[in-house]
């Protein structure tokens, strides 16, 4: 499969990663010496200098026989100036990272038609991570499948958690009334990401992900030796449109909506078009605002400034005011590791967001849907199992899996169910997958 990148940036760059685990002819385009220098000094993909919105330049790389091309630069209408132009050119599928909310919701123009197959809006898959995020107060990470029906939830156990000192398979054992499957664990001491076995033991503040279904979810946060508390109240800071967004999306909830915003215009507008939110006009690195605007009363503080070190100081003020939830943006993807040591819950980084969200519109192996962790360089992926597969009707125990990958649930005719060892794989089940980055090419033979 041949791939072109448009933009060597965060997006472009953890794509080509991603991608690099497998036998794909990657070549990533950008005007750039610098970040095409970083690129080939760390992947084995080819870099191509020059301008992607020159017809000249994608005809001598032989856009034609392009099967992917993505345009990820930090420009919207560059990519999608990008993205028509290597559709017209000839390439068979295009995908453009673009920020206008008019492009995904439009009724009037055919995008398709235009030349873009799909098109990936971050600050769109921000705030609807930020959504998920409050609605588990009790865990720093969350992913929906089908609806809610099974869930990914991901959290640091506590001194108090029951879990400390057991074994995978004793805690199963123990916990026999709740339906979890414990899919990674990232180790509070080594910082090690382990694919968790039977006899694997929980350690006190590890951060560990596991695979529940709708029913039991709400139990799971006994697991982490943390109560479950209702949100209510809500301080946002930052009117940004994933600020904008956020609010919208949570107050249709019937959460309660402080939005601060510096901007006296943009306060306005934002006042006018939310009428159901509390807009505030003020610096929100002022720590006496945040005090009078009772910020020790918020159930969640979410910072979505476009300045990351404004976003992760003043969550540390809310942490530092008892706080019980906080959530930061951050536009450099390194910070997304260190969330777990600085004490905020929850950092989310747009870029990554985006580039999982195209990372699963390359895959093989009928992938359904694709995420990321944000604390640990894993994937989660929601795969269809064919008919004519060669794991289809095999139990899980009988199946060559790699060491670096689990099976965390299966969807079957809607209903969520839990894939221990017995659980045997039929036709159309859609099968949740945890594995490490190099894993994939592995798995996608499975379901292919």
């Amino acid at each position: 499969m041949k791939i072109i990148i448009a933009g060597a940036g965060d997006v472009g760059f953890h794509l080509a990663k991603l991608l690099s685990y497998e036998s794909q002819d990657i070549y990533i385009i950008d005007k750039s010496g610098e970040k095409l220098n970083y690129v080939s000094t760390h992947l084995d993909v080819i870099t191509i200098k020059g301008d992607a919105t020159s017809p000249k330049l994608l005809i001598e790389n032989k856009i034609h026989e392009a099967d992917i091309f993505l345009a990820v630069t930090d420009s919207p209408e560059v990519n999608f100036t990008i993205a028509v132009l290597g559709k017209k050119l000839g390439a068979k599928k295009t995908i453009a990272r673009i920020t206008n909310p008019e492009f995904l919701n439009n009724d009037v123009i055919n995008f398709v038609e235009l030349g873009l197959d799909s098109v990936i809006s971050p600050e769109e898959l921000a705030a609807n991570e930020i959504k998920m995020l409050v609605r588990q107060s009790a865990f720093n990470d969350s992913i929906e499948f089908e609806n809610g029906s099974l869930f990914i939830l991901g959290g640091i156990l506590s001194e108090t958690s029951p879990l400390i000192n057991l074994s995978v398979q004793e805690a199963k054992l123990q916990f026999s009334d709740i339906e979890f499957i414990t899919i990674a664990i990232k180790s509070g001491k080594t910082k090690e990401t382990i694919i968790p076995r039977g006899n694997t033991v929980f350690n006190a503040f590890d951060q560990v992900y596991f695979s529940t279904t709708a029913d039991s979810h709400h139990k799971l946060h006994k697991l982490i030796g943390k109560e479950h508390h209702n949100v209510k109240d809500i301080m946002i800071l930052g009117g940004s449109r994933i600020g904008e967004k956020s609010a919208r999306n949570l107050s249709l909830e019937n959460f309660n909506i402080k939005l601060i915003e510096s901007n006296k215009e943009r306060a306005f507008e934002l006042a006018e078009k939310l009428p159901n939110v509390l807009v505030i006009r003020g610096d929100g690195r002022n720590v006496d605002l945040l005090e009078e605007e009772n910020i020790a009363e918020m159930d969640v503080f979410i910072a979505v400034t476009g300045n990351s070190e404004t976003n992760i100081i003043s969550s540390l003020v809310a942490k530092s005011r008892g706080v019980k939830k906080t959530i930061a943006l951050v536009e450099n993807m390194e910070y997304i590791h260190i969330s777990q040591t600085i004490g905020i819950d929850t950092l989310i980084n747009k870029k990554l967001l985006a580039a999982s969200s195209i990372f699963k519109h390359i895959r093989t192996g009928n992938v359904l849907a694709l995420a990321n962790l944000h604390n640990i360089d894993a994937e989660v992926i929601e795969f269809e199992v064919l008919s004519n597969s060669i794991i289809a009707n095999k139990q899980i125990k009988d199946l060559s899996i790699t060491s670096k990958a689990v099976f965390g649930g299966a969807i079957r005719n809607g209903k969520p169910m839990m894939t221990f060892g017995d659980f045997q794989l039929q036709a159309k089940d859609k099968i949740i997958v945890f594995c490490l980055p190099e894993a994939i090419p592995e798995l996608e033979k499975l379901f292919k």
